[in-house]
């Protein structure tokens, strides 16, 4: 059975970083791209950063320069390091494994940037 459990979000002020965390049970675990995405209320879910099995690591726009993705594949690990969050960052961010045909999600820790 595939579980991605997302940990690490908090009320956090501007300006202020986290690392999220996803922890993947997950059979084959290298030759699954993981991406973060992030959904603010009333909006589209979208996606921040991916990172291939490879390490090949990709940004939206509105967060590069700022968040950083990585794996660790022993570990079935992926963490997405957020810096210098603004109030747009506030959102419910997912962990997704995709492979083909095959996606999974987790369900979501709430990040919400906030004085």
């Amino acid at each position: 059975q595939v579980q991605l459990v997302e940990s690490g979000g908090a009320l956090v002020q501007p300006g202020g970083s986290l690392r999220l965390s996803c922890a993947a049970s997950i059979s084959g675990f290298s030759l699954y791209a993981i991406g973060w995405y992030r959904q603010a209320p009333g909006k589209q879910r979208e996606l921040v950063a991916s990172i291939t099995g490879g390490g090949t690591a990709s940004y939206a726009d509105a967060v590069k320069g700022r968040f950083t993705i990585s794996r660790d594949g022993a570990k079935k690990m992926v963490w997405l390091q957020m810096n210098s969050l603004n109030p747009d960052d506030t959102a419910t961010y997912y962990c997704n494994a995709e492979r083909a045909w095959l996606t999974y999600w987790g369900q979501g820790t709430q990040v919400t940037v906030s004085s």
